[in-house]
C-alpha cells in the first residue's frame, strides 16, 4: 500500500511503453475536481473533468485541474468519458476543451443537456458530445469501453468498464445501492459478468467510507417529504442541490398533494429545472408553477419556495434569504425551512451560520435527523463499498473521490472482503500506477497542480493566491526606507502593518522591527553599490531576513513590502 508522504517521484511529460498506467489530476486526497486518466501506448481515455469548490475563497470561485500533462499528449487523447452530471464530474469540462484537443466527448441522459448548457454559457463552440447508451461498447486500439449504470442523487449515472489486454479496469462512478430506486436499477448483471472475466483493477467511490449506515432509499425520502409537508401549515422554504433532480420531483409532488404552488430561487436551480421540464426528468401538472407576483397572492399555506443555497453559499438564495438581503423573500413568523440535503466537508460552518440566522428570523428550521428524513446521500457507505468490492473481486483496488481518511478506510474494507494489501494503492494526484504484465508498480509522477479560476472565468496566478492567504492570516507590514542621492539611510525606517498583530507589547515589537530593518537595509547596503540590478536581490533580502525575524518574535508571517523613497 503507497502510504501519503511527500511525492519524490521523477516528473514525467510523456510514456512511451506499452504498460497500462492510471493517474488522477483530481480526486484523490480530496472530494471533487475529479479527473482520471488512463492510458496505454498512444492512447489517453479520460474519465470526468469537474471542479473543487475552495474551503477558503480569496477571490477564487472554483478550482479546476491542471491540464499540462495533457495538453503535452493531447494527440495521444482519444475521448473524455462522463460518469455523471454534477459539478464535481462535468464543471470544468469548458475550460479543459479550450486548453486541450478532445476528440470526442460521452455522457448520457441528463449530463448531455447539462454541458450543452455549460458550452453555451462559456460560448465554447464545442461540436463532438455524443450521446452513449447502457449498452454502447467503444472501441480503441488498447481499450475498449463499456458502461455501467448505477444508482446516485441525479438521474442517468454511469460507471465505466474499460477493457484492457490484461483485463478489465472498472471505474464505478459516485454510486450507492438502493434497492427501491425512483427509476433505473444499478445493472448488477455487468458487475458480475465483468468479475468472472477477469477485474485487473477496481477504482471505487470513497466519499462515504467512513459511514456505516447503509444508504437510505430515495423512495424512503419521498415519503418523509410527503408526510412532513402535510403536517406544515405557514410557508415552506426548502433548500437542496440544484442538481438533484430526484429531490425536485419530489418537493414538487408533496407541494402538488398539499395544494401549493412552488416558486423557485436561485439561477443554477432555475436552469436545471428548466432543462428537467424540458427532457422528461420532472413530470408535474400544469400550473405548478408561478411567479413572484402571483405567490404575493398565495396564502402562505398554499407556496412552496425551492432554493439554493443549502451549503451556505454566501450569494446563494438561502443565505439571501437568511441576512435580509434578498429582494423578493423576507422571513416571517410561521415560515418553515427544509434542508434537503448533507454538508459537503468543509462547509458545515457556513450551513451552521445560515441556520442561526434563521432562527434569530423567527422561522422553523429541520434538517436531515432520525427524526426526519429529508435527505439520502448519493454515496455508498461501509457496507455497500463491501458489495461493489465482494461482486467485482478485483484483483488490485484503489480508492478514488475522497479525503484521505476516506482512502485508508476504503482499503481496510477491500483487505477484509479478501482483496490482498499489497495489492490496495492510496494515490495521490498526479501519481502514476502501472500495470505491466509481471507487476504493478507506482514510480513516476506527472505534471498536477491546482488552478484558480475567478468570477470571471480568469486564471488566479498561485502566487497571488498565496499573498491573499497570508495578508488574511497574518496581514502585511509595509517598511518604508527614506535614501538620499547616495542610497544611504536617512532617518530610521517607518513601519505601516495592516492585520498584523495586537498585543499589549506592540510597542516594544515595533521598535525592534524598525531596529532590525534599519540593520539589514545598512547590511546589504556595504555588500553592493546599489545598482538599478540589485533591486530585485535587496527586496528579497530585506523580506527574507525580516520575515525570519518577526516569526522569531511573533510566531507569524505576514507579508512584507519594502518600499524606497529617493529624497534628493
Amino acid at each position: 500500500m503507497i502510504s501519503k508522504k511527500r511525492n519524490l517521484s521523477p516528473i514525467i511529460d510523456s510514456f512511451n511503453d506499452e504498460n497500462i498506467k492510471f493517474f488522477a489530476l483530481g480526486g484523490l486526497g480530496e472530494v471533487g475536481k475529479n479527473m482520471y486518466v488512463f492510458e496505454c501506448k498512444d492512447e489517453i481515455i479520460i474519465v470526468d473533468s469537474g471542479i473543487m469548490f475552495p474551503d477558503s475563497l480569496y477571490g477564487v470561485d472554483y478550482i479546476i485541474p491542471d491540464y499540462t500533462y495533457l495538453k503535452t499528449n493531447e494527440h495521444k487523447i482519444k475521448a473524455l468519458f462522463i460518469t455523471h452530471g454534477h459539478e464535481d464530474h462535468i464543471g470544468a469540462i469548458p475550460h479543459l476543451v479550450k486548453s486541450v484537443n478532445i476528440p470526442t466527448i460521452y455522457a448520457n441522459g441528463l449530463a448531455v443537456h447539462l454541458i450543452k448548457m455549460k458550452f453555451s454559457e462559456f460560448n465554447c463552440g464545442y461540436n463532438d458530445l455524443v450521446e452513449f447508451q447502457s449498452d454502447s461498447v467503444i472501441k480503441f486500439e488498447n481499450f475498449t469501453v463499456s458502461f455501467i449504470r448505477t444508482n446516485h442523487s441525479i438521474p442517468d449515472s454511469f460507471g465505466i468498464a474499460i477493457k484492457t489486454k490484461l483485463g478489465y479496469l472498472i471505474h464505478t462512478g459516485d454510486f450507492k445501492f438502493d434497492f427501491t430506486p425512483l427509476a433505473n436499477h444499478t445493472e448488477y448483471d455487468k458487475l458480475t459478468k465483468y468479475a468472472q472475466e477477469g477485474i485487473l483493477c477496481l477504482f471505487s467511490d470513497s466519499t462515504n467510507a467512513l459511514v456505516n449506515k447503509f444508504s437510505v432509499s430515495e423512495r424512503k425520502i419521498s415519503n418523509s417529504i410527503k408526510s412532513i409537508f402535510a403536517n406544515i401549515k405557514g410557508r415552506i422554504i426548502i433548500s437542496t442541490f440544484a442538481s438533484n433532480v430526484y429531490r425536485v420531483q419530489q418537493i414538487i409532488e408533496a407541494s402538488v398533494a398539499n395544494n401549493r404552488k412552488v416558486i423557485v430561487y436561485g439561477r443554477s436551480m432555475e436552469k436545471i429545472i428548466k432543462i428537467a421540464l424540458k427532457n422528461g426528468y420532472i413530470s408535474v401538472p400544469e400550473n405548478s408553477f408561478v411567479n413572484g407576483a402571483d405567490a404575493k397572492l398565495l396564502s402562505d399555506e398554499h407556496l412552496t419556495i425551492i432554493s439554493t443555497g443549502s451549503q451556505g453559499e454566501p450569494l446563494a438564495a438561502l443565505s439571501r434569504i437568511a441576512n435580509g438581503t434578498h429582494k423578493h423573500i423576507q422571513i416571517r413568523k410561521g415560515d418553515t425551512i427544509i434542508f434537503s440535503s448533507s454538508a459537503i466537508p468543509g462547509n458545515q460552518e457556513s450551513i451552521n451560520r445560515t441556520i442561526n440566522k434563521l432562527y434569530k428570523s423567527g422561522a422553523n428550521v429541520i434538517v436531515n435527523s432520525p427524526l426526519a428524513d429529508t435527505h439520502t446521500s448519493g454515496h455508498a457507505s461501509e457496507t455497500e463499498l463491501q458489495m461493489m468490492l465482494s461482486l467485482t473481486k478485483p484483483k488490485y483496488f484503489v480508492p478514488i473521490h475522497g479525503e484521505y481518511s476516506m482512502q485508508k478506510r476504503h482499503i481496510e474494507l477491500a483487505v477484509a472482503t479478501g482483496v490482498k494489501k499489497e495489492n490496495c494503492f492510496i494515490l495521490e494526484n498526479g501519481k502514476v500506477l502501472t500495470f505491466s504484465k509481471d507487476k504493478v508498480f507506482s514510480l513516476y509522477s506527472v505534471p498536477c497542480d491546482n488552478v484558480y479560476i475567478d468570477e470571471n472565468n480568469f486564471n488566479i496566478d498561485n502566487t497571488l493566491i498565496k499573498e491573499r492567504r497570508i495578508l488574511a492570516e497574518d496581514g502585511l507590514v509595509s517598511i518604508i526606507y527614506s535614501l538620499n542621492r547616495h542610497g544611504e539611510l536617512v532617518q530610521q525606517p517607518n513601519i505601516i502593518t495592516r492585520g498584523f498583530i495586537y498585543m499589549k507589547n506592540t510597542e516594544t515589537i515595533m521598535k525592534l522591527i524598525k531596529q532590525k530593518s534599519e540593520e539589514v537595509y545598512n547590511s546589504f547596503s556595504k555588500k553592493t553599490n546599489l545598482t538599478a540590478k540589485d533591486i530585485t536581490n535587496r527586496n528579497n533580502y530585506i523580506i527574507n531576513e525580516m520575515n525570519n525575524f518577526i516569526l522569531l518574535k511573533t510566531e507569524r508571517k505576514p507579508l512584507i513590502v519594502p518600499i524606497f523613497m529617493s529624497l534628493r
